[in-house]
């Protein structure tokens, strides 16, 4: 359920415990990052500025329908951008909705996509420090992500070697939309770093690769380039999974944020159908591509299908599995998903406890 301002007449009579996999922690303006950063990088974007894989892109592929991608109550009333004011989420979000853990999501400024790599790496750093000094630091159920340069899989394995110590962090970051699809070997170190220090690799949909978004080309509307957030986590399963990442390294983690999940099944069947006849092209694959794709993936729950029959749900979340889902409201964008809402099919307790934080505890080790 999207939501611009949710009225409530009375508040939820049943607490919940929520482990929120997906904030999104924002910078007042990009200066906030030169405490972190050296200074010949701070000059560097003093006098150039950022330059990203897409020409005179500075967000994501098309213009946003709410300022800053927010919710229309989620900036803070003593100024900045939403998401910038910790006291505020506090306020808003963690306190009411009963956040026992946040997952923090950063996707500004673009560290993944800058065209020059060293910059992108500095940045990548400097964002890992940010989040350390600003939020983890000072709240505990918040929890990091490191962020890294995965363009550059030597600077990536140095970046997750740095921080895999400090508990703080609980994941990798890595951006779907990369320069090749994330499967290929080229980027296999980074899962090996992943798999030595059981750090799960979390894919938030986003990153300026420079090509178009959709298989046909740039769209035409937002709307198009929305929804093509699912197209390209189909690929980046298909490229995961046929690559042979999850043969190589059996127990990775992969987990698929604001992606959606009710084309999993669909994908899967296909997959398993043309392996079958094809599987002398990929003799690596010693199963069938659902056997990895329901061991190796999970996948949050914003933004949340809702199908016309709310039974629909239960039987694909049967399919897929009730251990894959991870919660998520995506706070605080626009479309922010309540957790006392969430859901418009009725829910056993049992169901509740594991996607809305059982789930996470397991996959994040989480006491």
């Amino acid at each position: 359920m999207t939501t611009a301002v949710l009225e409530r007449k009375q508040e939820p009579q049943t607490k919940l415990s929520v482990i929120d996999c997906d904030i999104h922690p924002t910078m007042r303006t990009l200066s906030d990052l030169y405490p972190y950063m050296t200074q010949r990088w701070r000059e560097h974007l003093d006098t150039y500025g950022l330059f990203v894989r897409q020409g005179l892109g500075k967000t994501l592929s098309h213009p946003r329908m709410q300022p800053a991608v927010s919710r229309v109550d989620a900036w803070p009333p003593g100024g900045g951008l939403p998401g910038s004011d910790l006291p505020f989420m506090q306020a808003q979000h963690l306190d009411p909705n009963g956040v026992a853990y946040g997952m923090l999501q950063p996707l500004a400024p673009g560290a993944h996509s800058q065209r020059n790599a060293e910059l992108g790496a500095a940045l990548c750093s400097a964002v890992n420090d940010w989040q350390l000094a600003e939020w983890t630091g000072k709240d505990k159920r918040l929890k990091g992500a490191i962020t890294v340069p995965q363009q550059e899989p030597e600077w990536a394995v140095a970046e997750i070697e740095r921080r895999a110590g400090i508990r703080d962090f609980a994941q990798i970051s890595m951006p779907p939309r990369s320069d090749e699809p994330l499967g290929r070997r080229r980027y296999w170190p980074i899962y090996q770093a992943a798999v030595e220090h059981d750090l799960p690799i979390c894919l938030h949909v986003s990153g300026l690769n420079g090509h178009a978004s959709t298989g046909g080309g740039w769209p035409s509307f937002y709307i198009e380039e929305h929804h093509s957030n699912v197209q390209n986590m189909q690929a980046l399963v298909a490229s995961f999974v046929l690559e042979g990442v999850f043969e190589q390294f059996p127990t990775l983690k992969i987990v698929l944020v604001e992606g959606g999940f009710a084309w999993v099944p669909a994908l899967t069947w296909r997959l398993d159908k043309h392996w079958e006849r094809m599987r002398s092209e990929v003799p690596h694959l010693k199963h069938p591509p659902s056997h990895y794709i329901k061991k190796n993936i999970w996948y949050t729950t914003q933004p949340i299908e809702e199908p016309e029959r709310p039974r629909d749900l239960i039987d694909l979340i049967d399919w897929i599995g009730w251990d894959r889902l991870l919660f998520s409201t995506d706070y605080p964008h626009w479309d922010f998903d309540d957790p006392h809402t969430v859901f418009k099919v009725k829910l056993s307790d049992a169901q509740k406890t594991q996607i809305f934080s059982g789930n996470a505890r397991a996959v994040y080790r989480f006491a």
